[in-house]
């Protein structure tokens, strides 16, 4: 099927963290991100990267910003644990104007499949105008399972991930409709949402 039949769809990806900001160290959040939703989406995707420190005036001016912009969908990466700096969530919370509590439940479900330390994750997710923003974990590792849930050797479906839900949560809010490569991750849409091809 030809790309110019699906909604071209612009997304934000923002990787929070002091020392990368500052160039200490590289970034890894932002490659992650982008390579995940390349490989997952049917959709020409234009994305929006950001790099900023942990500052929570400055996350949620960045995310208002990704929304007056277009983006759809934003999804962010660190920040999001019980240290002083992490505010991730506190900046996303200020700027929501629904809050869609399921994607952190799910994240935190996922994630605790693999260390114990994953009740220290407080990922939220809200919706702000026609914009879906989600704060996903740190480590590249760790947002591939949360987007893509986890499959066994065969490649059946254990735990869904939270990209699963993404396309239609964007129908809800008005979005365009992205469509996804069922073999990384395959949308769910009640019958009666799905687009006839």
């Amino acid at each position: 099927m030809s790309e110019t039949l699906h909604d071209p769809v612009k997304i934000g990806i923002v990787s929070i963290s002091d020392r990368a900001s500052t160039g200490v160290y590289e970034d890894k959040g932002l490659p992650a991100l982008q390579d995940w939703l390349t490989r997952a989406l049917l959709n020409p995707v234009t994305f929006e990267p950001r790099l900023i420190p942990d500052e929570q005036d400055r996350i949620s001016a960045t995310l208002i910003a990704l929304v007056n912009e277009g983006c759809n969908l934003v999804l962010t990466t660190g920040g999001t644990g019980p240290a002083l700096r992490d505010v991730t969530p506190e900046a996303t919370l200020a700027v929501a104007h629904k809050e869609m509590p399921g994607f952190g439940e799910q994240m935190r479900q996922i994630s605790l499949r693999f260390v114990p330390t994953a009740i220290l994750s407080r990922q939220v997710a809200v919706v702000r105008d026609q914009s879906l923003i989600i704060n996903l974990p740190g480590q590249p590792k760790a947002i591939a399972e949360t987007l893509e849930g986890l499959k066994d050797a065969t490649g059946v479906q254990l735990v869904p991930g939270i990209f699963a839900a993404v396309p239609y949560c964007i129908d809800l809010i008005g979005g365009p409709y992205l469509e996804t490569r069922d073999e990384v991750c395959k949308a769910f849409r009640p019958k009666s949402a799905v687009r006839a091809r």
